[in-house]
């Protein structure tokens, strides 16, 4: 186990890795929270876009970072994508504040970002060097958390009755995921399959549960494992290729991470997760929001 350290602060929180080692995360510095990379055995402060602080939520393969920074006199926050020595600003949709969640090898960058007069708040992908808006689902805000390598969106959207639902976009069109039967539901990650992870409330809004949508329905992640195993799978944060999910859930009245592994069988590759393994304490910052 390698302590990442802090820049001269209390504490610091990585987020992601990829493939080649390469951690993107936030520490402190006596002053505030910046954003760092570590690569190699260097912690490396990614500055900021003219303000005192920022934040890392995304990196690629190719060690491209995105976050979101404060700006000169702290007026607003903006995305940012850092490259090589670089943070550079990719601007809003018009209003004052930007922020940037996910990116693929490509270099595409989601997140959400504030419209003209900041009249609403938009999920936004960004490619090449144009910020596309893409929209709601009839209602007046939305947010991209996470972004495929063939550039399939998942997020959350409100929709016309003012619920939060979560959303797949996808040739250039934006699916509603619906809920596990209560009003709101949003999407925290999507991999190559187009498998999606995320929450829901249950019906009657009784409860917040773990899901998987794969392909054309949204399952509640805790009827694919054991009853009896005292586990109430709450959020699931991250999926792999291999179907993998990792999140957090209450576990015999305590919060615990959990990895679930899936089985496959000889017709499908059907996401039992009856393995529960990694399961431990947790100190959680929740891009899912509860």
């Amino acid at each position: 186990m390698t302590d990442l350290g802090t820049f001269g602060g209390r504490n610091s929180i990585a987020l992601r890795i990829n493939n080649s080692g390469q951690v993107v995360g936030n520490a402190d510095t006596i002053a505030g929270t910046r954003a760092f990379l570590y690569s190699g055995s260097t912690m490396t402060d990614l500055g900021t876009l003219g303000g005192a602080f920022s934040w890392a939520y995304g990196i690629n393969t190719s060690g491209l970072v995105v976050g979101h920074s404060s700006i000169t006199d702290n007026v607003a926050v903006h995305a940012f994508i850092y490259s090589g020595s670089t943070m550079t600003d990719l601007g809003t949709l018009g209003g004052t504040t930007s922020m940037a969640f996910g990116i693929n090898a490509s270099g595409q960058v989601v997140g959400g970002a504030w419209t003209t007069d900041d009249a609403a708040y938009h999920a936004f992908l960004y490619s090449g060097s144009t910020m596309i808006d893409l929209g709601t689902l009839s209602g007046t805000e939305s947010e991209a958390w996470a972004i495929n390598e063939i550039g399939q969106v998942a997020g959350w959207a409100s929709t016309i009755g003012g619920n939060s639902h979560a959303f797949i976009y996808s040739g250039s069109i934006m699916s509603d995921l619906g809920t596990l039967g209560g009003s709101q539901s949003a999407a925290c990650d999507i991999n190559n399959s187009g498998q999606i992870v995320g929450y829901s409330n249950t019906a009657g809004d009784a409860a917040q549960h773990a899901f998987l949508y794969n392909g054309s329905m949204m399952t509640d992640l805790n009827t694919l494992v054991d009853p009896l195993s005292s586990w109430t799978l709450e959020c699931a944060y991250d999926i792999n290729d291999a179907g993998q999910i990792v999140g957090y859930g209450d576990h015999g009245s305590e919060t615990h991470a959990y990895l679930l592994t899936p089985i496959p069988e000889p017709s499908t590759y059907l996401l039992l997760c009856t393995a529960l393994l990694g399961i431990g304490w947790v100190g959680l910052v929740r891009r899912c929001r509860e």
